[in-house]
């Protein structure tokens, strides 16, 4: 497996309700905002830090409890995106393109109804509008056994992911304390704005993974249809983190997504045909 680019120039931290944040940073101009999900951290997002900042200042968070950042993580999205506004102030932050990579775009999703005039554009990847869990990963992480570990990671990837293109995801998951990634994975059983994402009014672009089995390709065809204007785009080959399974495909699509933002008339519209009515990480359906 190869060693994480991930370097220490990139490190920051700045001071959020008392205690120190970690955060990943490298680049100029719009602020790109990325969010990882349960049991993860912002170096999920290598490949983007990597090879963004040459169109926007891309910053990688780690939430509470993950990480470089303190604290006993959450228990529900909605106190994610609290911090969340909470380390964007402190940071200096104005409007961003604030993206989020599953339990990351729930936050995301939040967040942007609850200030959309803080966001210039929204990035959903391996996300969807409720994120219920499978009763077996809940069982494992309360019970505290790493198995949990193991059952999660062995339906995250794509079957043609290559050995090693994954192993910021892998790391995190092994690092982050299990307390924390089961009050991650509580706080996407409990999410649910089915009846409320159609109100996003913010530019947004929808990515998944068409081998995602934890969140799979009806998630997001269901955001992208209900979002209005929402341009979807479905990666060949990649799981649930089509940001490091597929970082060439994720990272072109970025791309134009931040272009579009400053092009007037730039952003196009993608109507999805798929019914969805998901429940996170059920792969029998």
């Amino acid at each position: 497996m190869r060693a994480s680019p991930v370097t220490a120039g990139w490190r920051r931290t700045v001071t959020v309700g008392g205690r120190p944040a970690g955060y990943l940073e490298v680049g100029q101009g719009r602020p790109l905002v990325l969010l990882h999900g349960a049991g993860g951290r912002g170096a999920v997002w290598a490949r983007q830090l990597e090879a963004l900042g040459d169109v926007a200042r891309v910053v990688a968070v780690d939430l509470p409890g993950h990480g470089a950042t303190g604290g006993r993580g959450c228990t529900d999205v909605a106190a994610y995106a609290t911090w969340l506004q909470a380390f964007l102030d402190a940071a200096g932050l104005g409007r961003v393109v604030l993206g989020g990579h599953s339990m990351g775009g729930a936050i995301a999703q939040t967040v942007a109804l609850a200030d959309p005039d803080r966001l210039d554009g929204l990035v959903l990847v391996g996300t969807g509008a409720r994120l219920r869990v499978l009763p077996r990963i809940l069982e494992l992480f309360r019970a505290g056994m790493v198995e949990g570990r193991t059952f999660v990671a062995g339906l995250s990837y794509s079957p043609a992911t290559p050995a090693g293109a994954v192993v910021e995801a892998e790391q995190a998951l092994l690092e982050t304390p299990l307390a924390v990634t089961f009050g991650d994975f509580l706080a996407c059983e409990r999410f649910d704005l089915m009846a409320e994402v159609h109100r996003l009014r913010v530019p947004s672009l929808v990515v998944g993974g068409r081998d995602d089995r934890l969140t799979p390709p009806k998630y997001a065809a269901y955001l992208a249809r209900e979002i209005t204007g929402a341009r979807l785009v479905e990666i060949d080959a990649a799981g649930h983190f089509p940001q490091l399974e597929q970082p060439a495909s994720v990272n072109a699509a970025l791309r134009a997504f931040l272009r579009a933002l400053s092009t007037p008339d730039g952003f196009g519209i993608v109507t999805p045909t798929t019914d969805s009515r998901p429940r996170h990480g059920d792969v029998s359906r």
